[in-house]
């Protein structure tokens, strides 16, 4: 992943980053268990491009829900992968399952 894309390896750090950011947050929830590593290394690429086409906009975050529990249960997540839209550290849109590039853009258009 692009640098551009936070990847915090404990619920702590979340918050950090989370509190840190300037602007919207798109926290990219992933995992490592084999039913979702294709989705999630597809996922991976996806949210890198939007992270660094939004770069002046908005931060991305990859969590990682076997890492981050306290995270994954705060916002919601019950799967991977999974994009949350947080502004002013609120939920402001969620959506569950892989995405594509256009469907990525889609969503951050529709909730900005």
């Amino acid at each position: 992943m692009p640098r551009r894309v936070h990847q915090p390896l404990e619920d702590a750090e979340v918050d950090f980053v989370l509190r840190m950011s300037q602007g919207p947050v798109l926290a990219y929830f992933s995992g490592t268990w084999p039913k979702a590593i294709e989705a999630c290394r597809a996922m991976d690429l996806v949210v890198g491009r939007i992270a660094e086409e939004y770069a002046d906009l908005l931060t991305a975050v990859k969590i990682d829900i076997t890492r981050c529990p306290e995270a994954t249960k705060r916002y919601g997540v019950t799967g991977a992968p999974t994009v949350v839209l947080l502004k002013e550290g609120e939920v402001a849109a969620r959506s569950a399952g892989p995405m594509t590039h256009a469907e990525v853009r889609h969503f951050l258009l529709a909730h900005f």
